[in-house]
């Protein structure tokens, strides 16, 4: 996964109104904490910011006052109606760091017909290294027949990755798919009700 390199400030005021401040000026607030030290917070550049965070588990380089610190985004606040970006939370990683993170979940192929694909889970926790985390991860659905399920420890998973979930957790199901029951043939159902209709006719008149 590439870096993204972003250029921050140094945030010195605080509260709702510095917040909406900030962000008026196309800048995102943030603050970077981990490994110990104090959080330091800081204000991001706004465009490029969600360019980045458009990439899952996007692996930043924050230049602050010409002191570069790696970090990966731990949480995103964002505007629940109008979507933008409210706030972001940065844990300091190293390279060569080990680091839990959920990788997505792609599937690929085709089960059997008259079969439905269940995925169980979007997401699937690994470890990696901070400057190895896959951008995704692919499960292969191809042949798979009803009944069939895909559990973690069955994921093939990049070298140098390993599971941070338990192995007997469902990614994928397989499922028979529903079948209609057959409509009648046309004039079956028309037919029938004219027989049912003469039949009360007769016993009517036979009375």
């Amino acid at each position: 996964m590439a870096e993204v390199k972003l250029t921050a400030e140094l945030r010195t005021e605080f509260g709702k109104g510095a917040a909406r401040r900030i962000r008026r000026a196309d800048k995102i607030p943030a603050v970077l904490y981990g490994h110990g030290t104090d959080p330091v917070h800081i204000t991001l550049p706004g465009h490029e910011t969600l360019m980045a965070l458009r990439e899952h588990n996007a692996l930043l380089t924050i230049d602050v006052d010409g002191d570069s610190r790696l970090a990966l985004p731990k949480q995103v606040q964002r505007d629940p109606l109008k979507g933008f970006i409210e706030h972001v939370d940065l844990l300091i990683v190293r390279r060569g760091e080990k680091v839990t993170v959920d990788v997505t979940i792609h599937t690929e192929g085709e089960a059997q017909p008259e079969t439905i694909v269940v995925v169980d889970r979007n997401e699937i926790a690994v470890e990696a290294e901070a400057t190895h985390i896959p951008e995704g991860i692919t499960v292969s659905v191809e042949g798979l027949e009803a009944g069939a399920q895909i559990l973690a420890q069955d994921v093939s998973l990049p070298e140098g990755t390993t599971l941070a979930i338990d192995p007997e957790t469902l990614i994928v199901s397989v499922s028979a798919a529903r079948v209609e029951a057959e409509e009648p043939a046309e004039g079956e159902g028309a037919e029938g009700g004219s027989e049912a209709a003469e039949a009360a006719a007769e016993d009517a008149s036979e009375s």
